[in-house]
C-alpha cells in the first residue's frame, strides 16, 4: 500500500472497459491500490444508470466499496465546459448525486472548445457560463463534490488555464493530464506544474511515441517505452509531496491496440511507482 512519503496512485477504469465493478476492485487489490477513478464499467459510461441498476442506491454501493477497502476519488463524466446542451447538463447532474453519496471529492469534466495557446473570447464566455450554472446547482443541492476540468482541449495550454482562473473569483479545480500539456501544448512538465499546482487535485499519466494512430497524430505505448519523460514527472510530484491522486489513464477503451491494463499496472510497479 502507499506510504505517507509516497504518491497516492490510482488508475482510470477506461483501461479495463470490459470489467464489471467487482472485477475492477479485484484488479486494484491485486496491485495494492485502494483508490478508484471510474470512467467505464461493463463497457458503459452512463455510470449513474449502471450503478442504480446494479446496486439500487448509493448507500449499498458505498458499503460494498468500504468493505473492500476502496474509495472512489473521481467519477468521470462527459460534460464539456464549452459546447454543452441542457440534456448534457441533466446527465452530468446524475453523476454529482452519486459522487456526493459515495464521498468522491471530484467529478471529471472536459474543457471542450478548441485548443489555442490562449483562451478565445467565445470559449471563455461559454466556460464561465457553465461554471456559473454548475455552482448554482452545487449550492442549491448542498453537494460537497466538485468539478475538476481536464486539460484536454481549450484549456490544454497553461496560459489558457490562467486566463480562465483570473476571470473567476473562485478558481476551478484542474485535472492535469501531463501527456496533453506536454504533447499538445509543447510545455515542459516542471513549468506547467509550477504555474498550475495550486489548482490540481488529480493527475493523469500515460506514454506515447510520435507515430500516427487511428485517432491521434501519436500512438500510446507501454509506460516507460515512449517519448514522454514519465520518470521525471513522477520524481517531480514526489519531490513536491503531491497529496492528490496520480492516476494511470490507460486509454484502452478508445485505443484497443493497447495491451491489458494489468500489464501497465505491472510495469508501473516494476518502475517503482509504488
Amino acid at each position: 500500500m502507499t506510504h505517507s512519503s509516497e504518491l497516492n496512485w490510482s488508475f482510470s477504469s477506461l483501461g479495463c472497459p470490459e470489467l464489471g465493478l467487482e472485477e475492477i476492485v479485484k484488479l486494484a487489490q491485486q496491485y495494492d491500490l485502494s483508490r478508484l477513478e471510474l470512467r467505464t464499467v461493463e463497457d458503459r459510461v452512463d455510470l449513474p444508470e449502471l450503478f442504480k441498476g446494479r446496486y439500487g442506491n448509493a448507500e449499498t454501493l458505498s458499503r460494498y466499496l468500504s468493505d473492500e477497502g476502496m474509495s472512489v476519488v473521481a467519477l468521470d463524466a462527459s460534460l464539456k465546459l464549452v459546447g454543452n446542451t441542457p440534456s448534457d447538463r441533466d446527465e452530468f447532474l446524475k453523476f454529482m448525486e452519486w459522487a456526493d453519496a459515495l464521498g468522491a471529492p471530484n467529478v471529471r469534466i472536459f474543457d471542450g472548445g478548441s485548443f489555442t495557446p490562449e483562451l478565445g473570447e467565445a470559449d471563455m464566455e461559454a466556460a464561465l457560463e457553465t461554471i456559473s450554472w454548475w455552482r448554482g446547482e452545487q449550492a442549491g443541492n448542498g453537494w460537497k463534490a466538485d468539478i475538476m476540468v481536464e486539460t484536454h482541449d481549450c484549456l490544454t495550454a497553461t496560459r489558457a488555464v490562467q486566463q480562465l482562473q483570473a476571470a473567476l473569483s473562485d478558481p476551478v479545480r484542474i485535472l492535469w493530464d501531463t501527456h496533453h500539456t506536454w504533447k499538445k501544448a509543447d510545455e515542459k512538465i516542471e513549468d506547467t506544474w509550477a504555474a498550475l499546482k495550486e489548482w490540481i487535485p488529480h493527475v493523469h499519466v500515460k506514454d506515447s511515441i510520435s507515430e500516427p494512430s487511428a485517432r491521434h497524430p501519436f500512438t500510446y505505448v507501454m509506460l516507460g517505452d515512449g517519448e514522454f519523460d514519465l520518470a521525471s514527472t513522477v520524481d517531480l510530484l514526489r519531490g513536491e509531496a503531491f497529496q492528490g491522486t496520480v492516476s494511470i489513464e490507460w486509454e484502452r477503451k478508445w485505443h484497443p491496440y493497447l495491451p491489458p491494463l494489468g500489464d501497465a499496472l505491472k510495469r508501473a510497479r516494476e518502475l517503482g511507482w509504488w
